[in-house]
């Protein structure tokens, strides 16, 4: 189907699914540009009335629904033998395969799950239609979160996990509900019973009813108690559960009895007031179902007695009349009361044996043996699974095959002399045969066609390899170079393609060239292989607080941003700072932690310049000393300095604009250390012994009653600190 154009519209592109009764395409909508999911009926119930009828209620049940959370129906239709309904394509995967892949799955994110299906099943129960099938694999799920339903009103054909009744397929025998199993008439609270499962699977990643054949899956439908989910999984909430043990009653009436029901429930399941509420309880806690089956003990002639053998015999079948009941208070025979309970025990069993008959023919599905096939070919192993009622699974794998012509089946999933049920499946493996291949000329063709190409020419896509390189003659995301080259013939199973693809010129990072002069970045830009831009030759000379002549700017590339080769680059350099801005000396006294030992002294301050700039290397001290750290401030940005004291935050000292430029900065005052001179013993104070060169304008001095002077200047005047 592959490549075929259905109805003169519909291109079928490539197979996403399938079961029993229908395969699932991908297909585009040639008319309206848009991708659809084709159904379309398989081959082998294309003549069978039954299917054919079956296939076209589900068309007709979805096309009956509009509703975001049911997977809409766009078109029904024949063309010769092929049966097809169009619908809504959803891109994503289905919750059976999300439950795999991410199950036990947290609360809200279930509840959320579960509410979007009540909310499909609420619209499709007010349209009087029943899905009867709810399962995980009928519920899709778009990567942007929405739950889709699908499979309204579908019959799927007879497999190992369906029961069917009178040609007419009823559901999965892990999902569907006791009624189903008892093949009584089926309504919405059925489908609600199937949904508690769902949500059962989703919190717990596993099935509340297991079995070794469907047979003994129903039969617990009908007798079992399930394990309860927070046995399972501690972590689902109280409320959640009490939802779950509701709807999966096997008395219907205990139920919810809607699907808004149900959802409004699970709307307030997470709130705060119900996480912790009891478990619940039902009325009818001893209700069992009338064919539900029961252990009745032996009843031996030698332990039967009038009065002593009746009346535990009569306790466990429970099934007293009136006229039982008064027969205990009047004398009787011996032989009568055993009598009436060894009738009433084997009309019981008789009852229970027909159920399980009735219920073993219901899933009874027949046995056939497999034939070998193996060196036959393709059309002659399908015709003999045809016949058997067996289907193959698709997609068929076809690979070459050293010994084995093409189309001829080399290998199958189950050996000969396998017994499988009718309906099942089995892949098989078919050869491609050994073809040659000649390498075309793929450069100059970008790497997604060469690709293509290759595996149009059936290069198995393990064996293609992409290699990117930096090619400045070569456009970005062509190939330019390639092994085997050109016109090489080799062989199909064995040749390792190698494409080589152009990631254009190589982009090299941008340097940083704040804080250099104006020769430095231009030297810096030029050695990059950069260019300066056009615009006013590349330099933009405006006031900053960067010493005049440093680049304070560079646009449009931030340092170690990658940059393409020959990319223009604008400077900005600093032609000195604004007309408000003050320098200003600030003299820092430090002292070391004890006279006479050294202590290292770190400063960093922070000014119109920036913040937290280092002032320098760090500086060894014996003796207090005085530190001149230069200051640029500007109206709405004071400086602070702060002093590290062998590693250790030792103090922070503000320095206001408006005191700087007023004279009013305070200078910081220590205690002085006091020393003792060897030569005279006479003790003396001690302020500095600094020998730095500050290099600027502004002096400190101080005296042992701490006093000091600093200065600033701006373009206008000059300031003095007393």
């Amino acid at each position: 189907m592959i490549g075929h154009e259905l109805g003169g519209r519909y291109e079928i592109l490539t197979r996403v699914g399938g079961g029993g009764m229908a395969l699932v395409y991908k297909a585009q909508d040639l008319l309206l540009g848009r991708n659809v999911a084709v159904k379309i009926l398989r081959q082998e119930f294309v003549h069978d009335e039954e299917f054919i009828r079956r296939f076209r209620r589900e068309a007709q049940s979805a096309a009956a629904l509009s509703h975001p959370n049911v997977v809409s129906i766009y078109d029904v239709g024949q063309e010769e033998d092929i049966h097809y309904i169009v619908m809504e394509y959803v891109e994503g995967q289905n919750l059976n395969e999300y439950i795999k892949e991410k199950a036990p799955l947290q609360a809200e994110e279930a509840i959320h799950i579960a509410m979007q299906i009540c909310d499909a099943l609420d619209h499709a129960h007010h349209n009087e239609i029943i899905h009867r099938d709810i399962k995980p694999h009928n519920i899709l799920i778009g990567k942007n979160g929405r739950v889709k339903v699908t499979d309204f009103g579908i019959a799927r054909a007879v497999t190992s996990s369906t029961i069917t009744h009178a040609g007419s397929v009823l559901g999965s025998v892990h999902y569907f509900s006791p009624e189903h199993a008892k093949g009584v008439a089926t309504g919405a609270k059925s489908d609600l019973y199937s949904l508690g499962i769902v949500l059962y699977q989703m919190l717990t990643a596993r099935l509340p009813f297991l079995g070794e054949s469907p047979i003994s899956v129903a039969l617990k439908h009908l007798q079992d108690e399930f394990e309860e989910p927070r046995v399972v999984n501690p972590l689902i909430p109280q409320s959640v559960e009490n939802i779950i043990l509701k709807s999966m009653r096997k008395n219907p009436q205990e139920r919810y009895q809607s699907a808004k029901e149900m959802m409004a429930d699970l709307d307030t399941s997470l709130s705060a007031d119900r996480r912790f509420e009891k478990k619940i309880g039902f009325e009818d806690d001893a209700f069992i179902d009338e064919q539900k089956t029961r252990v009745i003990p032996a009843i031996k002639p030698d332990r039967i007695a009038p009065k002593k053998a009746a009346a535990p015999i009569a306790r466990e079948v429970k099934e007293e009349t009136e006229e039982q009941e008064n027969e205990r208070t009047e004398p009787k025979k011996k032989w009568v009361k055993p009598a009436v309970w060894v009738g009433a025990t084997i009309v019981f069993l008789a009852i229970m044996l027909g159920v399980v008959l009735y219920v073993q023919k219901l899933v009874y599905v027949p046995e056939v043996t497999l034939p070998n096939l193996v060196n036959l070919t393709e059309e002659e192993a399908r015709k003999q699974l045809s016949d058997l009622k067996i289907d193959i699974e698709e997609p068929v794998n076809r690979v070459n095959k050293e010994g084995f012509a093409k189309g001829i089946v080399f290998e199958q999933s189950k050996p000969e002399g396998t017994k499988v049920k009718e309906g099942s499946t089995i892949s098989i493996s078919v050869s491609e045969g050994v073809p040659t291949f000649k390498m075309p000329d793929m450069t100059n063709k970008s790497y997604t066609q060469a690709r293509q190409e290759l595996i149009d020419l059936k290069v198995p896509e393990g064996q293609i390899t992409k290699v990117e390189e930096n090619n400045d003659n070569v456009a970005a995301g062509l190939v330019f170079a390639q092994t085997p080259e050109a016109g090489t013939d080799s062989d199909l199973t064995q040749v390792q393609v190698r494409l080589t693809v152009s990631k254009g010129r190589a982009a090299i990072p941008m340097p940083n060239l704040i804080t250099m002069t104006e020769d430095e970045a231009k030297a810096a830009i030029q050695s990059k292989g950069l260019k300066l831009a056009a615009e006013s030759g590349g330099v933009k000379r405006e006031p900053s607080y960067f010493p005049k002549g440093e680049v304070f700017k560079q646009w449009p590339y931030e340092p170690k941003e990658m940059v393409e080769p020959n990319s223009e680059v604008m400077i900005y350099v600093s032609s000195g700072y604004p007309p408000e801005a003050i320098e200003y000396t600030f003299n820092l006294p430090v002292a070391p932690v004890e006279d006479g030992k050294k202590s290292s002294i770190r400063i960093v301050y922070s000014d119109a310049r920036g913040e937290n700039i280092e002032w320098g290397t760090a500086q060894t001290i014996s003796h207090v000393q005085t530190f001149a750290i230069d200051l640029v401030l500007a109206p709405n940005k004071d400086g602070v300095v702060n002093v590290y004291r062998n590693k250790e935050f030792l103090d922070s000292y503000p320095v206001s604009y408006f005191d700087a430029k007023n004279g009013t900065v305070q200078i910081p005052q220590i205690d002085v250390p006091a020393t003792t001179d060897p030569t005279d013993g006479t003790t003396t104070d001690e302020w500095t012994d600094s020998t730095f060169d500050t290099g600027n304008n502004g002096n400190g001095n101080g005296n042992g009653n701490g006093n000091g002077h600093g200065n600033g200047k701006d373009k206008k005047d000059k300031h003095n600190d007393n």
